[in-house]
């Protein structure tokens, strides 16, 4: 009996030390992840941009950058990772560690467009990453070399309407690449009109808006806060904008909608930028990022610049952005099956 009363005593002990133990070892864990997220950042931080600088994902990337870095005490990296539609910087992303240290800067293209174009994406738009505020709304401008245009007496939407259909393929159509805002845009307006332009995809805006400038490119349907310096500088001729209502930036330029007839009655393709992470970053991360990006667009010279290029500034709640990616992959995959979009 004593040796069985001590044998149970010692069993009893052990099992005591053991949940004590595990306990402890919870704790520990909870604990660290706590500290963790309460010292994040405790080095810089990566916001890829998954397309070439010079373009508006770049420029919305740059701009929010130096103000995160202030609020955070790190450095916010701007890190271009331009391929296939945005497809590579967003796949770059999507593997990365879901640590609050690699950020994507994307767009419709990436998160609202590509799983409808591309056969096979490497991750998933929406299982791969956590949404983390809209950074802004931004319309589409079509536009054209401004010595071709004047070369062809184009000077309006219906100018150009007339010299494509008399002239299908003397055309090429630039875009930042395939699958992107500036992409679909052209290929929903080629789809409505009955026109054919050549489509050349670049690995951005910024080396497109090069080609555009200097005449080898015809016309694009660019971002507009990438192309409104060389609007404003006369470079380019913008003909239309491509939202359902003029932009404040550019009044005196026509929708396409109100520009092209009846054909292009109910035309609207926008394009927006926003911050996501890798799926499974800490809630307390995530808010933490979106309070200070809603902060620092909120400010004067921010919105005040923000506006003046085109975009309009955003920073919504994750939920809020969580829903417009939602919304957005269904009306985009209704105008590339409409459009019968192709990726070049």
């Amino acid at each position: 009996m004593t040796s069985i009363s001590r044998s149970s005593s010692v069993t009893s002990s052990t099992r005591r030390f053991a949940l004590v133990a595990t306990a402890a070892a919870t704790l520990a864990l909870l604990g660290g992840a706590a500290h963790a997220q309460a010292t994040w950042p405790t080095k810089p931080v990566r916001i890829v941009v998954p397309f070439a600088a010079g373009g508006t994902t770049d420029i919305l990337a740059r701009a929010v950058a130096p103000e995160l870095s202030k609020a955070f005490g790190q450095q916010f990296i701007v890190d271009n990772r331009a391929g296939a539609g945005g497809n590579v910087g967003a796949e770059i992303v999507a593997r990365s560690p879901n640590d609050g240290y690699t950020l994507l800067m994307g767009t419709v293209g990436t998160h609202g467009i590509n799983r409808a174009l591309y056969p096979k994406l490497p991750f998933d738009p929406i299982k791969d990453f956590v949404p983390i505020t809209l950074v802004a709304a931004v319309p589409n401008v079509m536009e054209m070399n401004a010595e071709k245009a004047k070369s062809l007496n184009i000077r309006n939407v219906q100018d150009f309407l007339k010299y494509a259909k008399a002239n299908p393929g003397k055309l090429n159509m630039a875009s930042s690449g395939s699958g992107t805002s500036i992409h679909l845009a052209g290929e929903l307006f080629k789809s409505m009109t009955g026109t054919f332009m050549t489509h050349i995809p670049y690995r951005g805006s910024g080396p497109a808006l090069l080609d555009l400038v200097g005449g080898s490119a015809d016309l694009m349907f660019d971002n507009l806060p990438s192309s409104m310096a060389q609007i404003k500088g006369g470079k380019l001729t913008a003909l239309a904008v491509t939202s359902a209502q003029r932009s404040p930036a550019l009044p005196d330029v026509p929708t396409v909608a109100e520009a092209g007839g009846p054909a292009l009655k109910g035309y609207e393709a926008s394009s927006w930028f926003g911050l996501l992470a890798p799926a499974g970053t800490s809630p307390e991360i995530v808010n933490r990022i979106q309070q200070e990006v809603a902060k620092s667009l909120g400010t004067p010279a921010i919105k005040e610049k923000m506006l003046a290029q085109g975009a309009i500034p955003s920073g919504n709640s994750p939920a809020d952005f969580t829903k417009l990616i939602a919304s957005e992959h269904v009306k985009w995959a209704k105008v590339v099956k409409d459009s019968g979009a192709k990726v070049d």
